[in-house]
């Protein structure tokens, strides 16, 4: 057992004497090595090179706000080599169908919608909540007085009425037993006569919403104030506790006379999970850059980009995230202290490999290079006179 080590010594110089000898072998090495080399030079060069990108989004319906959020994006984004195209959708569902198939990028969508069955959609980033708004009319001033009333929920199943339906659930009210509901889109209830419109109509939106001002200034609707969202807020994590100033649609008469607590919701940009991470991470500054919030009259915040939608985190995101960290800490001085540690020790061991590599005749030309020039000592003396007074001293030491 004792002679292991010495055996293992004698079989790796055995190797290494065979590599050696072999031309062939050491240029071929050389040359991948180069090969690896250019390589890796070429892959930074192409992460420095200006990149363009072509994207798909969806705001919504024409009318949303989110869909002239989508438009303000759209034209903020041209001039940082983004190009977004704007395809609109009925509402949240059929953007997270056309996301997960593949047939849209990216795409905001209401959160409070269940996850589940939507593999391949990645959150992006949370915008401040949208508020869910009430419009009632005729005898309508407290949440039960809709018992018994027609109430506009937006598409059938969408993501309006999923939310709104809980909302209604949680005060009480069973769907299609207290309360009838209609699916007309905004288009068509801006389109209908006033006496032909439902008791309540939800909106799902941000504050100022043009539907919303249509409603109540040329069709008479007031606001119907909802007053437990914070406990609604506890239960169902989607649901954010948030509020419409008095006057805010109409100043005389005032509406609403006061200000008044609602239901918010999340408003998400989702994006498929293969889209470019390195587009999502150059569109990301454009959606909170001042320029954005200014036009959209809104402020969109990013310490709220990561609020839990139920959807994994885009690969985009993480690279934009990354990017903000500062360029040193600790972290990083460790482990440049551990790479700096790590290159010595390769070149310590390149450099015994590359003296072991050298061609075995490279020695022997040199002394052969040496006795043909009978080179001298530094003291003037030749070889031969060395070996001569070397050979008489062993005489007289006889």
């Amino acid at each position: 057992m004792e002679n292991l080590p010495n055996d293992a010594e004698r079989i790796l110089f055995k190797g290494l004497d065979w590599l050696r000898s072999k031309h062939h072998i050491r240029k071929g090495l050389a040359i991948l090595l180069i090969g690896l080399l250019l390589g890796l030079a070429a892959k930074f060069a192409y992460d420095l090179y200006p990149r363009s990108y072509e994207l798909t989004i969806s705001g919504g319906g024409m009318l949303t706000k989110s869909h002239h959020l989508a438009k303000v994006l759209q034209e903020e984004a041209s001039r940082r080599n983004v190009s977004l195209t704007i395809v609109p959708t009925t509402g949240s569902f059929q953007a997270l169908n056309d996301l997960n198939d593949g047939r849209l990028d990216l795409a905001f969508v209401q959160g409070g919608i269940d996850p589940v069955g939507y593999d391949e959609v990645r959150q992006v980033a949370s915008i401040a909540p949208q508020l869910i708004q009430f419009l009632v009319k005729g005898d309508v001033k407290k949440i039960n007085d809709i018992r018994g009333k027609t109430i506009n929920l937006g598409e059938k199943n969408g993501g309006p009425s999923i939310v709104s339906n809980q909302i209604l659930r949680f005060s009480g009210l069973v769907p299609e037993v207290d309360y009838v509901e209609t699916n007309y889109s905004d288009e068509q209830l801006l389109g209908m006569k006033k006496d032909r419109l439902p008791d309540v109509i939800v909106q799902v939106s941000y504050a100022p919403s043009a539907t919303v001002d249509f409603l109540v200034q040329k069709r008479g609707y007031q606001l119907l104030e909802m007053s437990f969202p914070p406990s609604l807020a506890l239960r169902m994590g989607w649901v954010a506790d948030a509020k419409i100033l008095a006057y805010m649609y109409q100043i005389s008469p005032p509406v609403p006379s006061t200000d008044i607590r609602v239901v918010g919701v999340n408003l998400n940009l989702l994006a498929n999970k293969d889209v470019d991470p390195h587009a999502i991470a150059a569109l990301l500054p454009v959606l909170y850059s001042p320029q954005v919030a200014s036009r959209f009259n809104f402020p969109i915040l990013e310490d709220k980009m990561l609020t839990p939608s139920g959807f994994p985190i885009s690969d985009g995101t993480e690279t934009y995230i990354a990017s903000k960290q500062p360029f040193m800490t600790a972290q990083i001085i460790d482990q440049i202290k551990g790479i700096f540690g790590l290159v010595m020790s390769l070149l310590s061991v390149a450099l015994v490999v590359f003296k072991w590599f050298k061609a075995p005749d490279d020695t022997q030309t040199a002394i052969s290079d040496d006795d043909d020039a009978d080179p001298e000592n530094d003291d003037g003396v030749s070889v031969s006179e060395h070996v001569s007074n070397i050979t008489s001293t062993i005489s007289k030491l006889d």
